[in-house]
């Protein structure tokens, strides 16, 4: 066990039962009262945001969290299967702990996923950005391109995208993983 002191950016900690990790920790102490820490984090689980107030010197159960590079194999039914890039170790990680990020990951993506002591699997990160090739798109009208108009498209691994119009099927364009949108397009 730590205390509230410990408290920074990125530390994983359990609180009400839940992994949460710190986004935000500020010290504060107003006037004559007692000094308390205000602290913004993010639920692992469900991706909810709390902000909390911990009373300075307050415990706080610490989680220690070890981050390695896999690479992402194949899926099987509700299992993602991937590989410790240093070990060759192999392990299935439930669909719901890679979320929304799978539509992004093709075979042979490299992820970072961060276990817990006991080798639970905590996050699954992709990078900021990867590289997918348009698989199906409407072709662009010619001199439509004064406007900042932009068409739908299905890129590899099945994921829907909204594309600017000189887009063509075959283009290889780079996604912002976080937000699913368009950033430009690859040179091979």
């Amino acid at each position: 066990m730590a205390t509230t002191a410990d408290l920074r950016v990125g530390a994983v900690i359990r609180y009400q039962g839940e992994l949460c990790v710190v986004l935000e920790s500020v010290h504060r102490t107003p006037g004559n009262l007692r000094a308390f820490y205000q602290v913004k984090m993010r639920v692992i689980k469900t991706g909810k945001l709390k902000e909390e107030r911990f009373r300075s010197g307050e415990t706080i159960e610490f989680v220690r969290v070890e981050t390695n590079n896999f690479q992402y194999l194949y899926a099987d039914g509700d299992l993602y299967m991937f590989m410790d890039t240093a070990t060759y170790d192999q392990i299935p990680v439930a669909a719901e702990m890679v979320g929304t990020s799978s539509k992004f990951m093709k075979e042979g993506t490299e992820v970072q996923i961060a276990r817990d002591e006991e080798g639970n699997v905590v996050t699954v990160a992709l990078p900021q950005h990867v590289a997918l090739r348009v698989s199906h798109t409407e072709p662009g009208v010619r001199g439509d391109t004064a406007t900042n108009v932009l068409k739908p498209a299905t890129v590899e691994t099945g994921a829907q995208i909204s594309v600017p119009l000189f887009v063509n099927e075959g283009d290889l364009v780079r996604i912002d993983t976080a937000t699913g949108a368009y950033l430009d397009r690859v040179k091979e």
